[in-house]
């Protein structure tokens, strides 16, 4: 039988032959390429054209019919169930419109400028800049399992079950033994909503928190995703500055505050436990909310963290906020939200204007079996180990050749290292632009300098980088920060 989509396309994007298979299938339905009725390859088939195992095949085409792309009638095959025709682009130009108030600030948001990391060609790439999980650690076929039995389990059920726009409740009861037993968190599963991913969580909240004009503090530096958020929500956003015991406390007058306090984002400072009660303190008496990011803290390298700030909260003012996207596979977009009791109600109307019922039911009910059976703390603990010799490997590294050039900030978790440059503006720029020519980049902060701090013709610009390792060999790691003291003798010479 003759078939084609761009599943070879897709095998260079996803980790894995059944997501490429996935998306390469949902991609050409949503197309247009499979029209309504299109009568596809038997599994057998499939997989013999593109070298895939039935398995495989079948897991996706579970997946696929669950979500009511395609549709299995016995004895005559699997087809396309929906309509979705590719329309042509317009031979004019497209009417531009006006856009309300919170387009307008979506629209003037960027993602960051990284033209410049433009390496040479032919030379060795080693990318600090993006961040992946080492994804041989994942356990794949155990994962499949999990994946095709729910298949299996939803699909046969006829009608799909209409799932709480709150999220699974196996899920949620999981997540919440699980923060219970590894950061001390108490919260039932009637206090946990599920997100596709913790961005989602932070926009959701933010539009239901923030009136336009409304202050909302933030960490400077910090995570450009939650200003992109305020920004949108026409909150009036407050940077706060960073120490080397975190963000600085105020008497602020405002009634949000976003702050990761397990490992400080980029810096990775961990809040002080004398912060933590004053932040408290403030939240209660400005009768305030503080976000709580953890984002990765449960990659810790030496030692014991502090309690979440979560733990300490007595007043039910802290929302914390967690993700799977470091631990499961790259395209499992999971987050989550610990509530206050009186915020769930208001969050849950809030995600279901956006889809009124959760999405990913297949991929919450697979990872929640997935942690019940205790398969997903295994895996953590073994990702622990490896990232924890990478970690070594490239503190090691950037102390002996590069400490002259960063103040390496001293830490014990996270899954990337930050430091402050040293040197000049100029000098910066050109060691950054010269690494990237010779296949090194990473990601940088920018923050202003104000003009009392800064003498007539001084750096306006103080600069921070941070190295992200995951998805990188000690081998690699070694490479890359050999290399990168090189370019910095050629440019001295």
């Amino acid at each position: 039988m003759h078939f084609q989509i761009p599943y070879h396309l897709y095998r260079s994007k996803y980790p894995t032959k059944l997501l490429a298979l996935y998306h390469s299938l949902r991609d050409s339905i949503l197309d247009g390429v499979l029209s309504f009725e299109t009568r596809l390859p038997s599994s057998r088939e499939l997989a013999a054209i593109y070298g895939l195992s039935r398995g495989t095949v079948n897991v996706v085409y579970d997946m696929l019919n669950s979500e009511g792309y395609l549709r299995s009638e016995i004895g005559r095959g699997t087809f396309v169930s929906i309509h979705y025709e590719q329309r042509s682009a317009p031979d004019r130009p497209s009417k531009v419109y006006v856009l309300s108030a919170w387009g307008k600030r979506l629209m003037e948001q960027t993602t960051g400028d990284v033209s410049y990391l433009l390496p040479a060609a032919a030379v060795k790439q080693v990318d600090f800049h993006r961040f992946a999980p080492d994804i041989g650690l994942f356990p794949q076929e155990e994962w499949n399992r999990y994946l095709h039995a729910t298949a299996k389990e939803l699909t046969g059920q006829g009608i799909l079950p209409r799932a709480d726009v709150q999220g699974d409740y196996e899920l949620r009861n999981n997540i919440a033994q699980y923060v219970r037993r590894a950061r001390g968190i108490e919260g039932h599963p009637s206090q946990i909503v599920l997100f596709n991913g913790s961005m989602q969580a932070i926009a959701l909240t933010v539009q239901l928190l923030v009136n336009p004009g409304d202050s909302v503090i933030i960490e400077n530096p910090g995570y450009m995703g939650i200003r992109r958020a305020v920004h949108t929500a026409g909150g009036l956003i407050k940077p706060v500055p960073i120490d080397g015991q975190g963000i600085i406390p105020g008497d602020w007058n405002a009634k949000l505050l976003f702050v990761t306090p397990s490992r400080q984002f980029p810096t990775g400072v961990v809040l002080s436990m004398e912060r933590r009660q004053q932040l408290l303190k403030w939240a209660y008496e400005q009768d305030a909310i503080i976000i709580e990011d953890d984002y990765d803290s449960e990659f810790r390298h030496r030692g014991k963290s502090l309690e979440p700030l979560k733990v300490l909260d007595r007043e039910d003012r802290v929302i914390f906020i967690g993700s799977f996207s470091k631990t499961l596979l790259t395209g499992v977009r999971i987050g989550y939200a610990v509530l206050p009791a009186s915020l769930v109600e208001p969050i849950r109307k809030a995600k279901a204007l956006f889809e009124p019922q959760t999405t990913g039911l297949l991929e919450q009910r697979t990872l929640a079996a997935f942690m019940g059976s205790g398969s997903y703390e295994r895996h953590l603990r073994r990702m622990k180990r490896t990232y924890s010799r990478k970690f070594e490997c490239l503190q090691k590294w950037l102390n002996m050749l590069l400490s002259k050039l960063f103040a390496w900030v001293e830490g014990d978790a996270g899954l990337h290292i930050f430091g402050w440059w040293l040197g000049t503006e100029i000098a910066y720029i050109e060691f950054r632009d010269q690494c990237a020519f010779a296949g090194i980049r990473w990601s940088e902060v920018a923050l202003p300098i104000s003009l009392a701090e800064a003498s007539a013709g001084a750096d306006r610009v103080k600069y921070g980088a941070y190295f992200n390792f995951p998805h990188l060999s000690e081998e690699d790691i070694e490479y890359a920060i050999k290399r990168m003291e090189e370019v910095w003798k050629s440019i001295q010479r």
